[in-house]
């Protein structure tokens, strides 16, 4: 990951845009993801479906490549450990929500009143 962020951070000095501000590249990355959800308008296609459909596929592989490039941007330019702050965030969805929970939650009766409880208590301790 460290690799990928030089070689992020050289490609925004040598255009001089290592100065962006974080509010241009939040806005950005919500362009961007918004063209991204822009491909899925109007359909509710399966996962299988997408993957069978390669103009799709496309289409996604480029925005979601505009997403992802700018979010790594902002976290090279506030110099961030991406790895460090996604190992944390998973370590704390792992916490909050439980494989084995999620996994049940639609097959056995009850379970989805639980993950509504537990998404309720997380927002009230402000995530």
């Amino acid at each position: 990951m460290k690799k990928l962020e030089k070689k992020i951070y050289k490609h925004l000095k040598e255009r001089n845009w290592h100065h962006l501000r974080p509010s241009d590249l939040a806005k950005s990355i919500m362009i961007e993801g918004a063209e991204l959800l822009e491909l899925f308008q109007w359909e509710n296609l399966s996962l299988e479906e997408i993957k069978k459909n390669k103009k799709k596929i496309e289409e996604i592989k480029n925005e979601l490549a505009d997403v992802l490039t700018y979010a790594f941007e902002m976290s090279v330019l506030l110099n961030l450990d991406t790895e460090k702050i996604i190992h944390r965030k998973l370590a704390r969805v792992n916490k909050k929500y439980p494989a084995k929970l999620m996994r049940n939650r639609i097959q056995e009766p009850g379970t989805e009143n639980e993950y509504w409880r537990i998404k309720k208590e997380h927002r009230k301790r402000g995530k």
